[in-house]
């Protein structure tokens, strides 16, 4: 059974890209590793508006984890291989890899990367709008 479009009424032209793009959201949602915040950082003299992500990503070192930005997308890979020279008793922080992906809307910029404490902090930079004003002349085609 297929849902309906949201994206399926005829005065939203060219959004096939965004349905798509909220089926791979959803898709990717299910996974809560790493935890994470999204949060608000306010404009000030020196810089624009902006954005910081912040995974909770204790045990991985800044060799293990990559970020990386492709097309639309912020990814996040962490990578840890088990250390086969140490015996354990009891093993309750496993070895383990993840990925995340953020869809960044067009014309975001990824600031820089930081990791402190255990906490890897992403700041993206959101662009001004634009505002955009057209006149769209209007033409004949009666031959006049």
């Amino acid at each position: 059974m297929t849902r309906p479009s949201p994206f399926g009424h005829p005065f939203l032209l060219g959004f096939d890209e965004i349905e798509q793009a909220l089926d791979r959201v959803a898709k990717a949602a299910n996974d809560g590793y790493p935890p994470y915040n999204i949060e608000r950082l306010p404009r000030t003299e020196r810089e624009p508006e902006r954005l910081r992500i912040t995974l909770a990503v204790a045990g991985f070192t800044r060799d293990q984890l990559d970020v990386t930005l492709e097309e639309s997308q912020l990814i996040v890979r962490g990578r840890q291989a088990d250390d086969k020279s140490r015996t354990f008793l009891h093993r309750g922080i496993a070895a383990r890899q993840f990925q995340r992906a953020f869809l960044l809307a067009d014309g975001m910029e990824v600031l820089g990367a930081d990791l402190s404490n255990g906490l890897l902090s992403i700041d993206l930079a959101r662009p001004e709008p634009e505002r955009i004003v057209r006149r769209i002349d209007i033409g004949s085609r009666d031959g006049d």
